[in-house]
């Protein structure tokens, strides 16, 4: 028998590695893939489309928020990967029932690193997992120093229409837009407040405006809106999944940042 410790600092303990995973976290499942597990991974999310492929291959069994239990319960899973922020308490307690459930918490890059070692123990892909960190942890430092004579421009990330609402403090989202030398104007109010357009710039001193992929798509027209009564900031359409998605997902973001910043 095996104990594990899941970001939360729940354990588990299986006889050996979960054959059966049922990913119901999008980022997660292109990690899972990206260690080697494909053929381990038999449930899957509608949004989990990295790599594409596996939407015709593996069983979708619903979204993050509304998942099929009758689905995921016949596919006999060993373990279900959740996550803190993207699947609910109710979710995760109801999928007890089926089998265990892993969730991560991802906050920071520390975080990101500290899963990706965590599934290596777990489904016995230690070795991959190793590679991974260290290729993410070189393209880090190059980032760093790609960055550090970049000026801080002071911005805020949208991420909802509808109400608006923006990205806060306590999020990966924030933790990527520190590291690209972003100072998020929301950073005193936690997780994604609702915002007024009218208070959004009280000061003037807002340089750019932010507009993710996802969950909304952002497009163009929705940018004059945004900017139309601010002073001088800038609004600029982005990649949502490079700012929101963590696990192997942050080398390619690493090398988006480059370009958005060779871009502004």
């Amino acid at each position: 028998m095996k104990q594990f410790i899941d970001q939360l600092g729940i354990s588990h303990t299986f006889e050996t590695s979960p054959q059966r995973i049922v990913s119901l976290v999008p980022s997660q499942t292109e990690l899972l893939f990206d260690l080697g597990l494909e053929d381990k991974i038999v449930g899957i999310t509608k949004f989990c489309v990295h790599p594409y492929h596996l939407k015709s291959t593996k069983k979708i069994v619903g979204g993050t928020k509304k998942v099929n239990y009758d689905k995921i319960r016949s596919l006999e899973p060993d373990i279900i990967i959740c996550n803190k922020e993207e699947n609910t308490k109710e979710i995760v307690e109801e999928l007890r029932k089926i089998c265990p459930v892993w969730i991560t918490d991802i906050f920071t890059i520390e975080d990101n690193f500290q899963m990706i070692s965590d599934f290596g123990q777990l489904f016995n892909r230690r070795t991959e997992a190793r590679k991974w960190n260290d290729k993410l942890a070189f393209a880090l430092s190059d980032f760093k120093g790609f960055i550090a004579n970049v000026p801080v421009k002071k911005v805020a990330y949208f991420i909802w229409k509808n109400p608006y609402m923006v990205a806060g403090s306590g999020t990966f989202i924030d933790e990527l837009l520190h590291l690209n030398h972003f100072q998020n104007q929301y950073f005193s109010k936690e997780r994604y407040p609702e915002i007024e357009l009218e208070k959004m710039d009280e000061n003037g001193n807002l340089d750019l405006v932010l507009l993710s992929s996802e969950p909304f798509p952002f497009k163009t027209e929705d940018g004059y809106e945004i900017v139309r009564n601010l002073n001088n900031a800038k609004a600029i359409l982005v990649d949502g999944e490079m700012f929101s998605w963590y696990g192997s997902r942050l080398m390619k973001a690493l090398e988006y940042f480059k370009f958005l910043h060779n871009s502004i």
